[in-house]
């Protein structure tokens, strides 16, 4: 039996440092789609050489244009008939699909959004311009995948109802065997280790986390500690803000790592202080390694944190909430006791978010 040709295009970039929830799925996917006899070449903006992505056939960019263009370049030269197209992180209802129809066979086309949404909403002209987007070229999509409700809620509002009927729903998941558990929380606790894992950039909000912190009373400053692991064109100014309100020795900024799922547990919470979210895998990450969550009412939060059981749950941007979550935490006023693994692990694991994607192709 001759195999089918599958391309899945994603507007993410391949670093060996940081091997994270979509790499994992990314390898497991390729996996199974093999098993039901698929052949699949993968599309990346830019990619390091590294064993992890050794059995996926894999084509960069290499930062030269778009992986969109990359795709359409290599359909025009390679004339490749294509039973699927599944897109990830690329803009939805763009000219680019209706392009990638015409110029191959491309029997389904399936557009995973993995885009969060402003936290005010987009402007007027923008709403305009994705309705009219939508009439120009959603007709090329045949499925519209959100990775949480929250997601599939807005593409709907962003693209109008005549896309409701083709679009669902699929959860982002996590492989949970990598993730070292934290054991059971000490009653008798005196400090707390808290660590944020996050893009560094205004939208991930660690700019009032710093605030928060620095509203804290002295006596509770010196019992905690916290490590922020990531990068991005924020992370000179939040290390500055931290200085000038001289809370620095208790944030430390330890940039990218690869190690964060053995890291996770050696913390008391993940602070999330997020403006905008779809679903996030940081938060399930954390959940598995059975350190509750500290994060914003935003996107698909509120569908993984229940307030008080797994995590706690602020609006955006309210920094002196916050502050007193913290401080609340450290006096012992507000703790979660419950194992926050178990959810994980029976809801949200990487074989159930993959068998969910593999089921799309039939």
């Amino acid at each position: 039996m001759s195999k089918k040709k599958l391309a899945v295009i994603c507007n993410y970039v391949l670093r060996a440092d940081r091997i994270g929830g979509m790499d994992r799925f990314f390898v497991a996917f390729d996996a199974a789609a093999k098993q039901i006899n698929y052949e699949v070449d993968w599309f990346f903006p830019d990619v390091e050489t590294f064993d992890f992505y050794k059995d996926l056939n894999v084509f960069s960019a290499e930062d030269k244009f778009t992986v969109e263009t990359l795709f359409l370049n290599h359909l025009s030269t390679s004339k490749a008939k294509y039973e699927g197209l599944i897109t990830h992180f690329i803009a939805l209802s763009s000219p680019f699909y209706k392009e990638a129809k015409k110029l191959g066979y491309i029997k389904q086309v399936i557009a995973v959004d993995h885009n969060p949404r402003p936290l005010n909403g987009f402007p007027f002209k923008k709403q305009l311009k994705n309705r009219f987007k939508s009439l120009l070229y959603s007709s090329a999509i045949d499925r519209f995948i959100g990775v949480s409700s929250y997601t599939a809620k807005h593409i709907v509002n962003d693209l109008g109802k005549t896309v409701a009927l083709k679009t669902g729903v699929i959860y982002n998941g996590i492989d949970t065997a990598v993730f070292k558990k934290r054991p059971t929380q000490i009653a008798s606790k005196t400090d707390f280790k808290f660590i944020v894992v996050s893009h560094l950039r205004e939208s991930k909000g660690i700019q009032d986390l710093i605030d928060a912190v620095s509203y804290l009373p002295e006596t509770i400053k010196a019992r905690i500690e916290i490590s922020v692991y990531g990068e991005g064109p924020l992370e000179e100014g939040l290390k500055q803000q931290a200085r000038d309100l001289q809370v620095s020795e208790i944030i430390e900024f330890k940039g990218s790592s690869s190690n964060i799922p053995n890291i996770l547990a050696d913390y008391d919470y993940l602070i999330q202080p997020t403006y905008m979210e779809c679903f996030s895998l940081s938060i399930l990450e954390s959940l598995s390694a059975n350190v509750p969550v500290i994060t914003t009412t935003v996107g698909g939060n509120p569908e993984i944190i229940s307030d008080g059981i797994n995590g706690f749950l602020f609006q955006p941007k309210d920094k002196m909430r916050l502050s007193s979550i913290l401080k609340d935490v450290v006096n012992g006023e507000l703790e979660i006791t419950k194992d926050t693994s178990v959810l994980i692990e029976s809801e949200y694991s990487l074989s159930r978010m993959v068998a969910e994607h593999i089921n799309l192709l039939n």
